[in-house]
């Protein structure tokens, strides 16, 4: 039987059982992971998961994660497994520690089988411009689809059925959009509230450890394990840590959920519209309320250029150390400056390079006023609109994507202006920190299609049971490709 291929809490069953042992756990994963062909793997750990599988502590056998493989996005740091964040300068480069997400889910008995690939140092939306090349969607059998990005390898392995959940951040909307493109619960806690210790930063200020999971359920259990205060970094949260699987099943009877007409109206798939209003009159039947609000289009427009432009100053700071010289491979020269030169331009894919030109055009003195401090105060104006709708509704409620997952020929076509909103306004809960859940909804076409809930900060327990309630509606939890 393939036991992974089903949800987390039949698979710690099957242990509790002895149906199977962790190790014939792991010995399944490396065998897919072998035969995957959709680029979803950086490096597969045989040999290391084996030895864990055989190693571990038999006292922890009632941890709901005892045994479980797991595969991690490329950017988290892992000891002594190599880690790149798919790009060309990092290549060979071997961590001496683990992330702060590896070691809480090892703690528990999780086993770590692989690295996952990515968009290039978590730059990009489409899982294409990685030094592997381009990650496919599993539900597309012809490989001409994307699966999203830049968490691609993470949400891969999980649609494929490899493992039943990954490790992967979440920057704009780098795990909600994939999961929505695979048929996934694709889960950004609030900022904060999980350690990014070991996570190489892209931008501080918005990025998010994510994760991807089959259901609801195993989302809230993941959260359990990771979610709490870790010193080591300063930006994590002290708030109390609650048990998120406690609410699931309280009913929606009051909650008040918004409707952002502008979204809808910016979606251009009518399958995924009317599915989505199906998802609307099932919370209304349930006694839910839901109202259809209005919010400026100016600020939902900006919010991909606020995004670009903060992101990519922050990545550009941030990856300074990339140079050959103080990190990453090197390429040697007459001079610091040309050893550097020859480093970053053999190092970095013509995307990050795009993204490191904006960021230092909008970081320079003469450009700052104009460019990166009024997105900063274009930001203020988008997160105090949202703040403003979650003063009086528990969430706000929307399509994931205006479409099912694109054709990779498309995906370097200009953003047109009927999509902008509905392609990208998911990058609010980054810009405000706000936690973000996308869950399947629906198929088009034989590929799947999410919708997208978003509440205001720490409240992921509310999150997590509307969420629950859908899904449950939807029938669509633990949904395989190809099964």
């Amino acid at each position: 039987m393939n036991y992974l291929s089903k949800d987390i809490r039949t698979i710690h069953n099957a242990i509790l059982d002895g149906k199977v042992t962790p190790l014939d756990l792991v010995i399944e994963a490396i065998s897919l992971a072998k035969k995957d062909n959709n680029n979803a793997f950086e490096y597969i750990c045989e040999k290391e998961a084996i030895q864990k599988a055989k190693s571990l502590d038999k006292n922890k056998i009632s941890k709901l994660l005892y045994g479980i493989p797991v595969v991690i996005k490329d950017n988290y740091a892992t000891k002594d497994i190599p880690t790149t964040a798919s790009s060309n300068i990092l290549n060979g480069y071997v961590p001496v520690f683990s992330s702060e997400v590896v070691t809480r889910l090892e703690n528990e008995g999780a086993i770590v089988i692989g690295k996952s690939t990515m968009d290039e140092l978590a730059m990009g939306g489409t899982g294409t411009n990685g030094h592997l090349g381009i990650t496919y969607n599993p539900w597309d059998k012809s490989h001409t689809h994307i699966i999203g990005g830049s968490s691609s390898g993470s949400a891969a392995s999980v649609s494929a059925g490899i493992v039943p959940f990954s490790i992967g951040s979440d920057t704009g909307d780098s795990v909600r959009k994939p999961a929505s493109y695979a048929g996934l619960v694709g889960l950004k806690p609030t900022w904060g509230r999980i350690s990014r210790y070991g996570l190489f930063p892209f931008a501080c200020s918005l990025d998010h450890v994510a994760y991807f999971t089959r259901n609801v359920f195993d989302s809230a259990c993941i959260l359990n394990v990771l979610a709490g205060r870790d010193d080591k970094d300063f930006s994590s949260s002290f708030k109390e840590v609650e048990d998120y699987t406690k609410q699931l099943d309280n009913p929606l009877l009051g909650k008040k959920i918004a409707v952002i007409k502008e979204i809808n109206d910016s979606v251009s798939s009518q399958t995924i519209k009317e599915q989505f209003n199906k998802t609307v009159a099932f919370l209304r039947d349930n006694g839910a309320v839901v109202d259809e609000i209005s919010i400026d289009q100016k600020l939902l427009r900006a919010i991909y250029s606020t995004y670009i432009i903060i992101a990519s100053a922050e990545a550009t700071s941030n990856y300074a150390s990339l140079d050959g010289i103080k990190f990453g491979n090197r390429i040697d020269g007459n001079s610091y400056e040309e050893v550097v030169k020859k480093t970053r331009t053999a190092g970095f894919s013509a995307y990050a390079k795009r993204r490191f030109v904006i960021g230092s055009l909008s970081l320079l003195k003469e450009n700052q006023n104009e460019l990166f401090l009024r997105a900063q105060k274009c930001r203020r104006l988008i997160v105090n609109a949202f703040n403003k709708v979650f003063e009086k509704y528990d969430a706000i409620y929307a399509p994931a994507s205006p479409t099912v997952a694109p054709l990779i020929k498309t995906t370097k076509v200009q953003i047109d202006n009927d999509s902008l909103i509905a392609d990208n306004y998911m990058a609010f809960a980054n810009l405000g920190g706000f936690p973000s859940i996308t869950i399947p909804i629906g198929f088009c076409d034989g590929l799947p299609f999410g919708g997208n809930l978003t509440a205001k900060p720490f409240d992921e327990s509310n999150l997590l049971n509307i969420a629950n309630e859908l899904e449950k509606k939807t029938g669509l939890a633990n949904i395989v490709a190809g099964k």
